[in-house]
């Protein structure tokens, strides 16, 4: 059966065009109308402006847990870890089902249809295996499909506390001991309708040079992403000089791990060769302003690194707020104050990185565009809220981008189902009270 949604505005790739019908079949856009003056007999109204669904393409569920609570005094990212450490202790794969789909419903409040999980959290307390070795992963699997929303579950090797160091007693359940050990148990996962498995290496310092080839390996025979935390800190960077005599890029690019299918996180603190080399293999890059705020890590160089050949998507990362509007409009405000010039990204290309650039990083194809045959997953945002009332419709990017935030989301639509509806989750009927109770259950 073919359902018809009615688009009062849509963002068509480059522009704003009023009165657009998409007619959606089996999941997919089977056609998309402009010049739909009046919604068409038995059609969906969606009052506002409709984008592409949005992707998060960098998530750690569990760090929901943290909002507010590591706001408290001052201290830097090494502290921070601590407390980060104190709920992931707590986990266990029900408790982390319970929350991840209150985070996922909060997401889906927040126009995302697709989530990049980057998972670490395998094995119980003290490293021991559960009966199903991936309890916690695919715990995170079903969230996703309870909230409504699709994931890609990068799962992650973790090995090392640091360059040469065992884990720590938090990163024992974090650990498969090997990256060999990591290959064999994430082989059991596998793709479903609303899941694509990937890949991930948490960190140069948390997997030894000599295992990282086994991970690009892992993903290289599977076609599936492969992402990786890269110079998130300078810390990192100089332990890895210290230790290998080159910068984590140069390290990653030694054993084979960059590459048009792999993306690094942060990229905060390169050099100029590390610049060229994620850029001239197409690696990508995931900013997560909000999160690289919090933490004070500092700025990326996302301009010159998509300058150099690098496609830019976007995270919230430790959900410090969840709100692909603001991590779009944090980016190129980033850089006006590095630069202290304006207009690094036009309101266009940033969507594009919260869209379609991100779900092309997470192994999505065909998503995140509002054209026949992609996926029909989309969001539409209020143009009448005290946020984004005023401009002309014509410039709904702008005002999306530069205005909007996740409140003024009204719908959410992940393939041909309404998510959303009026600002309210269809799937999880109090999605605040969701989010308490799972984040009380991990304090308790």
């Amino acid at each position: 059966m073919t359902q018809t949604y009615w688009l009062e505005h849509a963002w068509l790739d480059t522009n704003v065009e009023p009165g657009v019908a998409l007619d959606v079949h089996d999941g997919r856009i089977t056609a998309v109308r402009t010049g739909v003056d009046t919604p068409p007999p038995g059609a969906e109204t969606l009052r506002g402006l409709t984008l592409p669904g949005l992707a998060n393409t960098h998530s750690h569920a569990f760090h929901r847990a943290l909002r507010s609570t590591v706001q408290v005094g001052s201290g830097t990212f090494w502290t921070w870890r601590e407390i980060m450490y104190s709920f992931a202790d707590r986990l266990t794969p029900e408790t982390y089902h319970a929350l991840a789909r209150a985070v996922y419903a909060e997401m889906a409040l927040a126009g995302v249809t697709a989530v990049g999980e980057f998972h670490y959290v395998h094995h119980a307390p003290g490293g021991t295996p559960y009966a199903d070795p991936n309890a916690m992963g695919e715990a995170l699997i079903a969230a996703a499909a309870d909230a409504g929303i699709r994931i890609t579950l990068l799962d992650t090797a973790y090995v090392s506390s640091g360059f040469g160091q065992p884990p720590n007693r938090h990163q024992l359940r974090f650990s498969d001991g090997s990256a060999d050990a990591w290959a064999e148990r994430s082989s059991l996962l596998k793709d479903r309708d609303h899941a694509r498995i990937g890949a991930a290496i948490h960190s140069v310092r948390a997997v030894p040079a000599r295992q990282l080839a086994t991970v690009a390996r892992w993903a290289e025979e599977r076609r599936a992403p492969l992402h990786v935390h890269l110079s998130e800190q300078t810390a990192e960077n100089d332990a890895c000089q210290a230790t290998h005599g080159r910068t984590p890029t140069q390290l990653l690019a030694d054993h084979g791990v960059l590459g048009p299918r792999t993306t690094g996180v942060h990229n905060t603190h390169l050099t100029d060769q590390d610049i060229a080399l994620i850029g001239g293999s197409g690696t990508g890059t995931c900013m997560c302003p909000t999160t690289e705020r919090d933490l004070a890590d500092g700025i990326g160089p996302a301009a010159a690194l998509q300058n150099a050949g690098s496609p830019l998507s976007l995270g919230s990362d430790s959900h410090a707020v969840i709100d692909l509007l603001e991590e779009a409009r944090a980016m190129e405000l980033n850089e006006r104050l590095r630069t202290r010039t304006r207009g690094h990204w036009t309101a266009a290309a940033l969507l594009r990185a919260a869209s379609a650039d991100g779900h092309a990083a997470l192994g999505w194809d065909g998503a995140g565009i509002l054209e026949p045959g992609a996926l029909a997953d989309f969001t539409t945002i209020a143009l009448d809220s005290v946020r984004t009332a005023g401009p002309v419709p014509r410039l709904g990017a702008e005002t999306a981008v530069f205005a909007a935030t996740a409140a003024d989301v009204r719908h959410t639509v992940v393939g041909g189902r309404h998510v959303v509806r009026d600002g309210a989750h269809t799937l999880v009927p109090d999605v605040p009270t969701a989010l308490a109770d799972a984040i009380e259950a991990l304090r308790a």
